[in-house]
């Protein structure tokens, strides 16, 4: 197979619909039931969302000279990171489970690619197949903290990526005026009320040079992780002042 083709294979199996025929009637009746569900009530409460956005031309730093972001936020933020950054192409990491089935139903109806794996299961493929998508210049994105936590814990997966792929990490959360948090839910989920305000902050973008150097990755690891506690801070700090 030519490089043209692995690259289109690869594409196709990023954005199109996975089959479904090793999953019974029932559960294949549920995951496009769900998938369709979830897009329509992201869709709809984004469309009332009034956003405000703060470090816009840390975006256009990280997407000058033909660049491709690696976007990366909390967990918490996905409802929505979703409806924002619809129709870029950005291509997510996504879990080997049921729900994950639906999920990826949900965010590729506006516009997003997912690769098969996680920190537990199937990591190095689904890596390797990111780092391949991002040099055919299509960004990358992570929920930083996933799949399960600790919250607020910077995981090492968009530095690796970064360093492969010759891309600059994005950090960025997005802060909402009124939401509803969940609470039994191991990252508290932020699902906003119709017609909030949201605050989108994004930091300066982290360059990771090529390279082996444990320690140096361990920095950038660190300089993430500072970045994104940053913004954090500034969203709150913004919550409590619009409350």
């Amino acid at each position: 197979m030519s490089a043209a083709s692995q690259v289109n294979s690869h594409l196709h199996r990023a954005y199109a619909f996975r089959d479904l025929s090793d999953y019974s009637f029932k559960d294949r009746l549920l995951i496009r039931a769900a998938g369709l569900v979830f897009f329509t009530v992201i869709k709809l409460v984004g469309l009332t969302i009034r956003f405000e956005v703060e470090g816009w031309e840390n975006w256009e730093a990280a997407t000058r000279d033909a660049q491709v972001p690696i976007y990366t936020t909390w967990h918490n933020t996905i409802f929505l990171s979703t409806y924002f950054w619809r129709k870029r192409g950005i291509v997510l990491m996504s879990s080997r489970s049921f729900d994950a089935e639906y999920m990826e139903r949900t965010i590729k109806r506006f516009g997003f690619g997912t690769v098969k794996g996680s920190s537990t299961r199937g990591h190095t493929g689904a890596t390797v197949e990111m780092i391949r998508l991002i040099r055919a210049g299509h960004p990358g994105g992570f929920t930083i903290d996933g799949p399960k936590g600790p919250r607020y814990v910077a995981k090492m997966g968009a530095v690796l990526v970064a360093q492969k792929s010759g891309q600059p990490i994005l950090p960025f959360t997005i802060a909402t005026h009124k939401c509803w948090e969940l609470q039994k839910t191991w990252d508290h989920t932020c699902i906003p009320k119709p017609f909030s305000r949201a605050r989108v902050v994004i930091g300066p973008p982290i360059s990771v040079p090529a390279g082996r150097d444990e320690n140096l990755l361990a920095r950038k690891q660190e300089e993430l992780q500072q970045s994104l506690d940053h913004l954090e801070r500034q969203g709150k700090e913004w919550r409590a002042a619009v409350s």
